[in-house]
């Protein structure tokens, strides 16, 4: 079940133009910028729209659509996203790796193809990079930065947390079960 949760497949996309992997990656950058700011964040237009049903008439409002937050599910823990960026696909690897075995995380994705630019001792720097999305408890987040900061070779690596406010509840259960408590 778990390799079904959270690890991808092999795919021909890696044999195909730059401009096919581009698109393949556009839906993930939409991702990132939803779970990073949220809908109402990302279009004020669309989240009046959301408010208000006037856009979407014919779906389900809010108060018909079961409730899938945390708040209320004793068999889930509260659950965060992690951001953690690494030089290269082997570091990632031995990272992510390292965090499944100690039970830091229920699941590590590995994303490559990240372009960083940021300021570092005075001088502007562009890198790329790759982007750890890691899948734990709440609780785990202190121990889970104490472990990126002993095994990253960056001298302040990035540990960016995020609060999962609700998803598949059966995804949820599984992350408390498989991470340490």
């Amino acid at each position: 079940m778990a390799s079904a949760l959270c690890c991808r497949t092999s795919s021909p996309i890696f044999s195909r133009s730059p401009s096919s992997l581009l698109r393949r990656r556009l839906p993930l950058v939409g991702a990132f910028c939803v779970l990073s700011l949220g809908i109402t964040n990302l279009s004020p237009a669309l989240s009046s729209s959301f408010k208000t049903g006037s856009r979407f008439a014919n779906q389900a409002s809010a108060k018909d659509v079961p409730n899938t937050g945390m708040e209320s599910v004793t068999r889930v823990v509260p659950s965060i996203v992690v951001y953690v960026t690494v030089p290269n696909r082997e570091a990632g690897k031995k990272l992510a790796e390292s965090i499944v075995k100690e039970k830091l995380a229920a699941c590590v994705n590995i994303v490559p193809g990240i372009e960083s630019i940021y300021e570092w001792q005075g001088q502007i720097h562009k890198d790329n990079e790759e982007l750890l999305i890691i899948k734990t408890r709440e609780s785990l987040l202190e121990a889970l930065t104490e472990h990126v900061k002993a095994n990253h070779e960056y001298e302040v690596p990035e540990v960016i947390a995020l609060p999962i406010k609700g998803g598949s509840l059966q995804y949820l259960e599984w992350l408390k079960n498989n991470t340490r408590n």
